[in-house]
């Protein structure tokens, strides 16, 4: 694949957000260069429309040291991270921000924010995290999770995390996805427990109990997406070999195998958090412009369809 096909997914979706009125967001705790810098340029793609949460005069010390214009950008002074969290979530719940982005705070911080029982954005649904990987060397987005939030999640959390990640595929408009149920073999057995939740969770699609996607699993990474590694094993299956999702079983496979694509493949490596009452953009101080960007257009792209098909969190 040569350099000019490289990253076409990203630019895609970037491009189909930048058509649409720019989502209001709050950003929570913008007090680092990376962050600030993130909303802003974002902002000036015409992807969100910020509001910075966080102490003003922390916010207007970075924006002077390193030239970035707050001018024009609704600015909520807030003592702390901690307060900066739970002020980007009450303007959620108000209405007034359709977007969560994480700033210079610990993902904790947020998260623990969104979680609180009574002023929080809980819904019935487990919060899951997504990689929205665009690598050069695989035909369309591909799909990670969750490598970032569930440590080492039960059956019942990976059924919503499964359904989290299809919901996202369907709305970004990018139709119903072939889900990988991954595990180091493709054979179902007691010694490999992720094996036998891979094997449940595909019956629990067959049962309707997740529905949106096609599944198969147990799947290894390369009959998950090598068409002839999936030949060679004999496996007769609509998702072997062309995967758009891949479910691992714990995070720390998901983050090696996302940090391997980005640093041994050339991946870029877009990540929105999903499950609560709006998307929740995550981004990190090591992520490019353009892996900004797109967590970007995901989360409003996404945020856009909820609003308008209002489903029912389970």
């Amino acid at each position: 694949m040569d350099a000019s096909t490289q990253h076409i997914h990203y630019e895609r979706l970037i491009a189909k957000a930048r058509k649409l009125v720019p989502v209001s967001t709050a950003v929570a705790h913008p007090c680092d260069e990376a962050s600030l810098r993130g909303a802003i340029e974002a902002a000036e793609e015409g992807l969100i429309k910020p509001i910075l949460v966080g102490p003003a005069a922390r916010i207007a010390a970075v924006a002077e040291k390193t030239k970035l214009g707050v001018t024009g950008f609704e600015i909520v002074d807030t003592p702390h991270s901690v307060a900066s969290a739970a002020k980007a979530v009450a303007l959620v719940r108000e209405g007034k921000a359709s977007l969560l982005m994480k700033g210079a705070l610990h993902t904790d911080e947020l998260l623990s924010a969104c979680m609180q029982k009574e002023t929080g954005l809980r819904t019935g649904r487990r919060v899951s995290h997504v990689f929205i990987m665009d690598v050069p060397t695989y035909s369309e987005p591909l799909f990670i999770t969750d490598a970032a939030v569930n440590i080492v999640p039960d059956l019942d959390s990976k059924r919503d995390i499964v359904q989290n990640a299809i919901d996202l595929h369907v709305g970004l408009g990018l139709g119903a996805p072939r889900v990988a149920i991954l595990s180091a073999v493709e054979t179902v057995t007691t010694k490999i427990p992720s094996t036998i939740e891979a094997a449940a969770l595909c019956k629990m699609a067959d049962r309707k109990q997740i529905t949106g996607g096609e599944l198969d699993g147990p799947l290894a990474l390369d009959n998950a997406i090598s068409l002839d590694a999936a030949r060679i094993k004999g496996i007769v299956s609509k998702v072997a070999g062309r995967a758009q999702i891949l479910v691992v079983p714990d995070l720390e496979a998901g983050n090696m195998l996302a940090k391997n694509l980005s640093f041994l493949a050339g991946a870029d490596a877009a990540g929105i958090v999903l499950g609560a009452r709006v998307p929740i953009i995550l981004t990190s101080r090591a992520d490019n412009l353009k892996t900004r960007l797109a967590s970007c257009a995901v989360a409003g792209l996404y945020a856009r369809h909820l609003a308008q098909n209002q489903p029912v969190r389970v």
